[in-house]
């Protein structure tokens, strides 16, 4: 069943043409126009009630169609979840930086919704994982302390707005349990005043442009002064300096589990989630920031780049699958090429939401439907879709399911 689904235009989102986003909308539909001026940040594909897709054929609600026909989700899903879609596909085209933030647990994500349910509209945790299709970049996880002691001790700007007894405290933790000299010095810049934080981001900035090519890289300066043209004077511009900068190649990801700190700076990405709106900011963001909830919440533990890096396991020769230790969503990344056998989807026993995402052909559960990218295709449980490369051509497609 092919689906129509929801654009969010969030000021964030990459322009016109230029985003992933309007360019597979256009292509999936020919009557819609592509505005250049507008932000096309997310498509998203699945039940949540702010952006809920349609069933085209049948113009209904896939919500409404789910509750009417529980084969759909079928019993192993319908046994945890009930008769819903407990993840949410998206994909993201990011044109300046999203909010420093983390996702609570599931008891913390219920303790927050019953005390503020204003602000944390759900009872669910998100889970996050995301899959670069274009060059990509992000803030994820607090650097090894060697890192972080080496940036303190060349930025005078930033150790000056720290409380001393937190620095101190830093410089002489080894690289044991980092917990709590790294929650210590965070919070010292998370509660830093802001006239000060904005000051010593001038003084560094200005003393930058004075610097030679390769000093302005080693210490992050063109990122750091791409975040403050974008949020002048914000604490988040600090951030880089306790979070690993991670620059992802097209196909590779991260998975981002309850409390663990992050941004996404730039890039197009495929971003699957528990369906949940549950965001705890402190940086980077014109919204509501909650630093006494994040500063409680994060994982301190330090991260090397490529302990965040998410590996697929393959499956066969056409598919690949990346599987969260959550049992919310997996991901599936199909590739079919024309002189492959037409290629029959594994059968699982839960719902699909799938995307294509390059070339074309068709796709085939009951009817064939014209597989081109930005084309989304709902599959119920323990069902199989054929995929069928158009000749000289390619089907590329990423299936999410549930994790059971």
């Amino acid at each position: 069943m092919e689906l129509q689904c929801t654009v969010q235009n969030y000021d964030w989102g990459k322009l016109g043409a230029d985003s992933m986003v309007a360019k597979l909308l256009s292509s999936a539909d020919s009557n819609v126009s592509i505005d250049a001026t507008k932000p096309y940040a997310e498509l998203w594909m699945g039940t949540h009630p702010n952006g809920h897709a349609l069933i085209i054929d049948r113009n209904v609600l896939l919500g409404d169609y789910i509750k009417d026909n529980h084969d759909a989700i079928g019993p192993v899903v319908k046994s945890k979840y009930g008769v819903s879609v407990p993840f949410l596909l998206k994909i993201l085209s990011i044109r300046k930086a999203l909010s420093i933030q983390a996702h609570p647990n599931k008891s913390h994500a219920e303790h927050l919704h019953k005390n503020f349910p204003d602000m944390y509209k759900d009872p669910n945790h998100k889970p996050e994982l995301a899959i670069a299709l274009t060059p990509f970049e992000a803030l994820c996880g607090f650097r090894p302390l060697s890192e972080i002691k080496d940036f303190l001790s060349k930025l005078p700007e930033l150790s000056e707005i720290l409380a001393d007894d937190s620095v101190k405290g830093l410089l002489a933790q080894g690289e044991g349990d980092s917990q709590n000299v790294l929650k210590q010095v965070f919070q010292s810049l998370m509660t830093a005043n802001r006239e000060a934080i904005a000051s010593s981001l001038n003084k560094f900035l200005t003393r930058m442009e004075k610097e030679d090519a390769s000093i302005q890289s080693s210490l992050l300066y063109p990122l750091v002064r791409r975040l403050h043209g974008d949020f002048p004077g914000d604490v988040g511009c600090w951030a880089p300096y306790f979070m690993n900068y991670l620059e992802l190649r097209p196909g590779q990801a991260i998975f981002l589990n309850a409390n663990l700190p992050h941004a996404y700076i730039s890039g197009d990405c495929v971003e699957c989630m528990a369906c949940s709106d549950n965001v705890v900011r402190a940086g980077l963001t014109p919204k509501h920031i909650d630093v006494a909830t994040l500063v409680e919440m994060l994982d301190y533990s330090s991260y090397s780049l490529d302990q965040l890096l998410f590996n697929p396991q393959l499956e066969d020769p056409n598919s690949c699958i990346w599987r969260p230790p959550v049992p919310d969503f997996a991901v599936v990344k199909i590739k079919v090429q024309d002189d492959d056998e037409p290629y029959n989807t594994i059968i699982r026993p839960s719902p699909s939401l799938i995307i294509v995402t390059s070339g074309s052909g068709t796709v085939c559960d009951t009817e064939p439907i014209a597989a081109r990218p930005g084309v989304v295709v709902f599959l119920k449980a323990s069902r199989q879709l054929t995929l069928t490369p158009s000749q000289g051509s390619h089907l590329e497609a990423y299936q999410a399911i549930c994790n059971v």
